[in-house]
């Protein structure tokens, strides 16, 4: 499953600024009753490959309990000359695609009654991710 994005005006784009200055985590975002979250806790990059892994480990755990909504898609080319070739000559093919992840951004949200599930199926999502998240819950204490 290969998540490239149509509609481009140019394929290959600059990389742009890198967010990893800003250093406060804030997350005042309420979210909705019986959804747990799953929330960036520093800057960076997430690529094609881990997107796909995550959302096939999701589909294995969560199956028909519950409702996945992914809130980030890879957008962002990531361009690379070939091995063995000389600087310059312009720049390089695409790569692959990633998404560039501010501190605070919601990753993926799970809508499910059943909290211990969707609470161990993020967390083999972390184990899967380059950066670190942070799960928040919104439950009815029992």
């Amino acid at each position: 499953m290969k998540l490239i994005p149509s509609g481009f005006k140019y394929k290959k784009h600059q990389k742009g600024k890198s967010f990893k200055k800003i250093k406060s985590i804030v997350f005042l975002k309420t979210i909705k009753f019986n959804t747990v979250e799953l929330i960036s806790c520093e800057a960076g990059r997430i690529s094609m490959k881990q997107f796909n892994s995550i959302c096939l480990s999701l589909k294995k755990s969560i199956k028909k309990i519950g409702f996945v909504n992914f809130k980030i898609f890879p957008h962002t080319p990531i361009t690379k000359k070939p091995i063995e070739v000389r600087m310059g000559k312009g720049k390089g093919n695409v790569d692959h695609w990633a998404f560039k992840c501010k501190i605070g951004t919601p990753l993926l949200t799970i809508t499910t009654s059943y909290k211990k599930k969707s609470s161990l199926a993020l967390k083999a999502a972390q184990i899967k991710l380059s950066i670190k998240t942070k799960i928040k819950s919104s439950y009815a204490k029992q």
